[in-house]
């Protein structure tokens, strides 16, 4: 199976074909077919049939695919078109910009915040930990004392 270096979601720029210049998002990538299709790019006319009530028929305009070559990723911080690198991000493997150097991943970024979230919630326990555990120790004895007592 062949991997694309461009994902649903991404913000593209088309490099050739009747839609050359276009910028747009991407609906949805296919591996298999090494396809992209970019929303209100290479829009194409499709007649479809009803099928009830709730379908009716019609002529619809959707778009339609492009090969993964014809378009290039623009990053979001540089704003630039710019090729795909791979790099190691706190340990994961993510999309990187060639020029600026900024993950392209939204999930790598959503990853790196909660790792950060994780990481400060964890030291806000460790310096409550001890308090906490005193306070539970000492409010189990007195139970304990009064149950042998009866």
């Amino acid at each position: 199976m062949n991997s694309l270096n461009v994902k649903k979601g991404d913000n593209v720029i088309v490099l050739a074909g009747q839609d050359k210049g276009k910028k747009g998002t991407v609906i949805s990538a296919s591996p298999k077919t090494q396809t992209v299709r970019v929303e209100g790019v290479n829009v194409v006319t499709k007649h479809v049939k009803p099928r009830g009530p709730q379908n009716p028929g019609g002529i619809m305009k959707e778009p339609g695919n492009i090969h993964v070559s014809n378009v290039q990723v623009i990053c979001p911080d540089c704003g630039k078109p710019t090729r795909v690198a791979h790099a190691i991000v706190d340990g994961k493997k993510a999309r990187v910009c060639k020029h600026c150097g900024a993950s392209l991943d939204k999930q790598a970024k959503a990853a790196v915040k909660k790792d950060k979230k994780v990481a400060k919630k964890a030291k806000k326990e460790a310096e409550t930990a001890p308090e906490a555990a005193e306070a539970e120790v000492s409010a189990k004895k007195p139970a304990r004392k009064a149950k042998k007592a009866e």
